[in-house]
């Protein structure tokens, strides 16, 4: 009994010894992942400030991801381009075997925000120009200098594994993610991490937002003098008529629900009864039958518009997305290595552009954030917004890093939402966003029991509530959204490019002095930039 006993403490003596190792071995290799990120502040500013110049709308980031694709491939990354029928959409792909980790964050940016970075007012670059009125030039900064750090550690210490980066493409038009998963690009996925421009440093699980159906309405009717307009049935009036219609329902819809329209096209002149109109809807819920309702009830009003008006009505789907529902497992993976990373150091020209933007906005002075979010800490807020990556959160193990690159107080949507977004605040956030994703690499490719927990808990979740596609089979991506746009002002854009070689920074570039937190005086203004 005694050997027997002494063999058996031995064992487990060694495989304590052995288990106390690798997370020595684990813990080293998470130090010098950080000391790497670190080293590569210059390629993260560099991706952050070119794609903020580039400001492409949603299904046209041709050059954006044309800068992206060549940087992975310069690294080693084999890329394939065009997926899923999205021409600015890619897969890069580096390493071998499993597991199989995901990195995406969308690339586009929104029509009428254009701001020039480091200004603390409005001050478009291009006036009603596209603009990055969400941050998202800054999330592959985030992704790209996590997965080059990993790569070399990976390479390093001969460390099994594949990493692959995704672009969220047409995000602002839930427009790519949906389109994706029906052509099988996540099939062989083990999780999936995702990247999101925020105030505030950390993450959630569980349900997060809403879903959404994105939804043309083409009505078509026949064209007369507008002065006899007996002879024609006006496809305008049909329009006006649904949304009347809808805004009459909306009473006795749930509070929970959330709808949005704008007429894309209402005719060509006054004196021409409107042949052809058309009618733009979100409809946003909280689960996948009630969206589905949503949609029925407006494509009934529609039909009832068209009866009313002697005209005819066709519908399209152009995106769609479910509520989000993120992983557990990862998410307190992610927040444990969020909390190792901590909050940028900001310094007091960051604070001070921070607090210039929020006296603009006359919102609380509150600066920047400068403590890490608890998990789960903020209230449960599901009338926020729709994002495709829900979809992912569907079909594979997904988290969402919410890195802190922006300045709390700004509107969502809107210039001011760009102010930070090409100066160290959006610099130094991305650096801590790439920190913690590559620390969590490192535990997903180190860690076999945290992916093991990560299905397990996916499997819970989709057990019984199986995600379907919002978006008919067999329909295409609306990959003609934005180019009429975007061919206008692409000349202006090309002008503002960021040169890399000749700048520091975009900042410099522009010769915007930072931080700048007052409006220079008249005779100041007429001399020359801030």
């Amino acid at each position: 009994m005694n050997a027997m006993f002494l063999r058996t403490a031995v064992l487990l003596t060694g495989a304590a010894g052995l288990l106390a190792a690798q997370e020595q071995s684990l813990d080293s290799l998470k130090q010098a992942a950080v000391e790497m990120v670190s080293g590569r502040a210059k390629l993260t500013q560099q991706i952050v400030d070119s794609v903020f110049a580039f400001s492409e709308l949603g299904y046209q980031e041709t050059n954006t991801s044309a800068y992206l694709t060549g940087l992975l491939e310069k690294n080693g990354f084999k890329v394939t381009r065009g997926v899923a029928g999205l021409p600015t959409s890619w897969v890069a792909e580096w390493g071998s075997g499993k597991p199989v980790i995901g990195l995406m964050a969308d690339i586009d940016g929104l029509p009428a925000t254009s701001q020039t970075p480091g200004i603390p007012w409005h001050k478009p670059l291009i006036d009603n120009g596209p603009g990055h009125g969400e941050g998202h030039n800054a999330g592959q900064a985030v992704n790209i200098t996590a997965a080059l750090v990993v790569k070399e550690l990976m390479q390093r210490n001969k460390i099994q594994g594949t990493l692959r980066i995704y672009p969220g493409v047409a995000e602002e038009l839930i427009g790519s993610r949906t389109y994706m998963v029906n052509a099988g690009l996540f099939k062989d996925l083990d999780v999936m991490l995702s990247s999101h421009i925020a105030t505030e440093f950390g993450t959630t699980w569980g349900p997060s937002g809403t879903g959404l159906v994105s939804v043309e309405y083409t009505f078509t009717g026949r064209s007369a003098h507008g002065a006899s307009p007996w002879a024609g049935r006006s496809a305008l009036d049909a329009v006006e008529l649904m949304n009347a219609g809808w805004n009459y329902r909306r009473e006795h819809l749930r509070l929970e629900h959330r709808s949005h329209y704008i007429i894309t096209y209402g005719g060509d002149q006054p004196n021409v009864v409107p042949p052809l109109a058309k009618v733009w809807y979100y409809f946003r819920e909280l689960e996948y039958p009630r969206i589905k309702q949503l949609h029925e009830i407006g494509s009934t009003i529609a039909k009832a518009a068209a009866m009313m008006t002697e005209t005819e009505v066709s519908e399209r789907v152009l995106g769609a997305a479910w509520p989000g529902h993120f992983n557990k497992p990862l998410a307190e993976a992610l927040s444990a290595n969020i909390k190792r990373v901590g909050m940028p150091a900001w310094s007091a020209g960051d604070i001070a552009l921070a607090k210039a933007a929020q006296r603009e906005l006359k919102v609380k002075e509150e600066g920047l954030k400068t403590e890490v979010q608890p998990l789960n800490e903020r209230a449960e807020n599901r009338m926020s917004g729709s994002d495709d990556i829900a979809e992912l959160s569907w079909n594979v193990p997904t988290v969402v890093l919410r890195y802190p690159g922006n300045i709390p107080g700004m509107i969502g949507h809107h210039w001011s939402s760009a102010i930070a977004m090409a100066t160290p605040i959006a610099h130094k956030g991305a650096s801590a966003g790439a920190a913690a994703h590559a620390l969590t690499v490192l535990d997903l490719l180190l860690k076999p029991e945290l992916l093991s927990s990560a299905k397990s808990w996916f499997e819970e979740q989709t057990k019984t509530t199986k995600w379907q596609s919002l978006i008919p089979a067999g329909t295409d991506p609306p990959i003609y959204l934005n180019k009429e746009r975007m061919d206008r002002v692409r000349p202006q854009l090309d002008k503002l490019r960021y040169d890399a070689s000749k700048y520091a920074t975009y900042l410099d570039q522009l010769g915007v002095k930072y931080p700048t937190t007052s409006k220079p005086s008249a005779a100041a203004s007429s001399a020359g930039p801030e």
